[in-house]
């Protein structure tokens, strides 16, 4: 998989000391992206999931878990979803970036992608849409713009429907 970078402690990308590794390649190209380094497919450098993993494991159990940014995580589904689990099994929680919605991340799963679905489904939290530099504002949690949700996937499977994260995580 291409990662454009990992950054090993951070409080500012999710609930709680996270793990964040950011993805290299993007199809949104959101205008003031905070990241567009990141852009390009052919950038970043290369991993296996197996390094992914042992990077994973060295990590303190002071973390309360892993982020997975962007780029766009859901590029690379099938390779992240597989790290998610390693970070489970630490008994972290996984927070998901991704310039696409969560409606059309279903829409998505529903064609047949079977890696996002793997993705989403070992996703506590998905921090969802594009970033709108219109709709900036810097007091907002874990997102840059105001149409961006943050959204608890375990109450939304189980309602059927978006379900906003409420800081039960933390």
């Amino acid at each position: 998989m291409k990662l454009s970078g990992i950054t090993p402690e951070s409080l500012v990308d999710g609930p709680g000391l996270r793990y964040v590794i950011f993805t290299q390649g993007c199809p949104h190209k959101c205008p003031h992206c905070h990241n567009p380094e990141t852009w390009d497919s052919g950038g970043g450098k290369e991993y296996s999931v197996k390094q992914i993993v042992r990077l994973i494991k060295q990590q303190k159990q002071t973390k309360q878990g892993v982020t997975f940014s962007g780029g766009e995580p859901f590029l690379q589904a099938d390779e992240l979803a597989k790290a998610a689990l390693t970070a489970r099994q630490l008994g972290w929680d996984v927070v998901t970036y991704t310039g696409y919605t969560y409606e059309e991340l279903i829409s998505l799963i529903n064609d047949g992608n079977s890696g996002a679905a793997a993705l989403l489904h070992a996703t506590d939290i998905l921090i969802d849409g594009k970033y709108v530099h219109k709709l900036r504002s810097i007091e907002l949690q874990f997102r840059g713009s105001s149409n961006q949700r943050i959204i608890d996937i375990a109450k939304t499977r189980e309602k059927g429907q978006v379900v906003l994260w409420s800081n039960r995580l933390v």
